[in-house]
């Protein structure tokens, strides 16, 4: 190899370094921003759960539409939640391979079954789509500033979809937040909603390590508050677990949104540092073609100079 063709490896390796260490600054940025926001979810989803289940003492819940299960009819929506872009290492890969291993465990079978798929993501739409999945809805550009109001939206057509017993059941599959190092896919029911799915939604929300970790130990609620339900404890169910509802499916979404930042962010800092070692190691190619060539140059000097005495 040329000096030449080192320098100019050196020179792209480099650009290259650039690139990917801008990029890992904007996705830590992307990253605590979504954490964020779902730690200011916490106090209405710790109250919004206390309320919950005072309702259920009263026997409330008892035979209410988005509570009871429906009889099996082998109809399932399954939203599956990936990237739009790539670069974030394996994540996709995982929560891919956790929708396909849930179809598979329980016996889905395409042509036959009912099974409805939703994707939020490119990645996931393309996935579904080579194989052959009804794929019923397909959302994008979901991957960082999503307003509460698009999760909303489409909570309330799930509802409706539900309560017309369209679907046995909704789930949810998506990469979880853990850490800035570890994200896990995770499948989790939406509807019908259970006390187990807001109990994990309240606990995903604060991260096992690093930030905001501490928070895990405040769990305080409404134990000790007196309610009046007006104008009776039915309507305010009513209104309440939409709400509840949503606030699952938009903690799913900004969970889904920091795995995939701290994904990315990983995966430009080891670009980063393997691009800081190749430019180091041409650094050193580079010095020692140089001195040899110098060495070389200055062996013919002192040769022509002897010749000539």
């Amino acid at each position: 190899m040329s000096l030449k063709d080192v320098k100019i490896k050196i020179r792209a390796i480099s650009k290259i370094h650039q690139v990917t260490k801008a990029m890992e600054a904007v996705s830590a940025v992307k990253m605590r921003r979504s954490q964020a926001v779902a730690i200011e979810m916490r106090p209405f989803a710790l109250h919004a759960v206390g309320l919950l289940r005072r309702l259920t003492q009263l026997g409330t819940t008892k035979n209410h539409p988005l509570v009871k299960a429906h009889n099996e009819k082998r109809n399932e929506l399954m939203i599956v939640i990936t990237s739009d872009r790539g670069l974030a290492g394996s994540l996709n890969n995982y929560v891919l391979k956790a929708a396909h291993d849930h179809l598979v465990k329980k016996g889905w079978d395409k042509k036959k079954d009912h099974v409805s798929i939703i994707t939020i993501g490119k990645k996931g739409h393309e996935y579904f789509e080579k194989r052959g999945y009804v794929v019923i809805q397909h959302l994008e550009k979901w991957g960082e500033g999503v307003p509460m109001g698009d999760p909303s939206a489409l909570a309330e057509m799930l509802i409706k979809d539900y309560t017309r017993e369209m679907y046995d059941r909704v789930m949810l599959v998506y990469g979880n937040f853990e850490s800035t190092f570890s994200q896990k896919p995770v499948v989790r029911r939406l509807l019908p909603i259970s006390f187990a799915a807001v109990d994990e939604l309240i606990e995903g929300i604060v991260p096992a390590r690093g930030k905001y970790s501490e928070l895990r130990n405040d769990t305080k609620g409404d134990a000790n508050i007196e309610y009046l339900f007006e104008p009776n404890a039915r309507a305010v169910l009513d209104e309440l677990l939409p709400y509840l509802i949503g606030v699952l499916l938009y903690h799913a979404v900004l969970q889904a949104n920091a795995s995939e930042h701290s994904a990315r962010m990983v995966a430009m800092k080891s670009a980063s540092d393997r691009a800081r070692d190749l430019t180091r190691e041409l650094t050193l190619v580079f010095n020692k073609e140089r001195q040899t060539s110098i060495t070389a140059e200055v062996s013919e000097i002192t040769s022509g100079i002897e010749a000539m005495r």
